[in-house]
């Protein structure tokens, strides 16, 4: 039972989030939604900020789970796994519109603490791009060694053309993104050629 109602809270946190944007968002707001008392509120959450933290944790936590099983279905072929990863990012950003606006741009204005679990996951999420390089680097030795900087630059300029998509448009158009992301991502591991060949040309 508690299970479940902290499951709808969590849910309803970042529905309303989506909606109305987090600096009016109120603990009524979210009771509200999910059905609950404040009580009940209380009794899992310190704060309408711990709760939007925990969302923001659930859905990180989704992301990851459903990449890194797109990945290892993919098999050992890095660009296999890359497409795979792109993909099943977009698509579950896609299927959850409510955390997608929370993830990507409702954090920024969540305060400081948001601010520091967000660079977490973008360093997370940074590395895993170096583990798909070195995976590059196996197969094409020729390849250069990359500043971890590079890989950095790459995951930001990655979530900053998905919540540019967000501000605009609808999560339901996010998969257009997606020869756009594995672009980017392979033109930097292996050159424009490549690229081009994967995604049928970006010109």
């Amino acid at each position: 039972m508690l299970a479940s109602q902290r499951g709808r809270i969590l849910e309803a946190m970042a529905e309303v989030v989506a909606g109305k944007g987090y600096a009016v968002t109120t603990v009524a707001d979210v009771v509200g939604r999910a059905g609950v008392s404040r009580q009940t509120f209380y009794d899992q959450f310190a704060s309408k900020e711990d709760c939007f933290l925990a969302a923001f944790e659930a859905g990180v936590e989704l992301i990851t789970t459903v990449v890194d099983q797109a990945e290892a279905e993919a098999g050992d072929d890095w660009l296999a796994r890359v497409r795979a990863g792109v993909r099943a990012y977009l698509e579950v950003l896609s299927a959850e519109p409510a955390f997608a606006r929370t993830y990507l741009l409702e954090v920024l204005a969540a305060g400081p603490t948001a601010l520091e679990r967000r660079a977490e996951v973008m360093d997370r999420f940074a590395s895993r791009h170096r583990e798909s390089y070195a995976r590059a680097r196996a197969e094409l030795p020729e390849l250069p060694e990359l500043r971890d900087e590079i890989f950095d630059g790459l995951m930001g300029a990655s979530v900053e053309l998905v919540a540019k998509h967000l501000r605009g448009r609808s999560a339901g158009g996010l998969i257009e993104l997606e020869p756009v992301l594995l672009y980017m991502i392979v033109a930097m591991f292996a050159g424009h050629d490549v690229a081009a060949g994967v995604t049928g040309g970006m010109e």
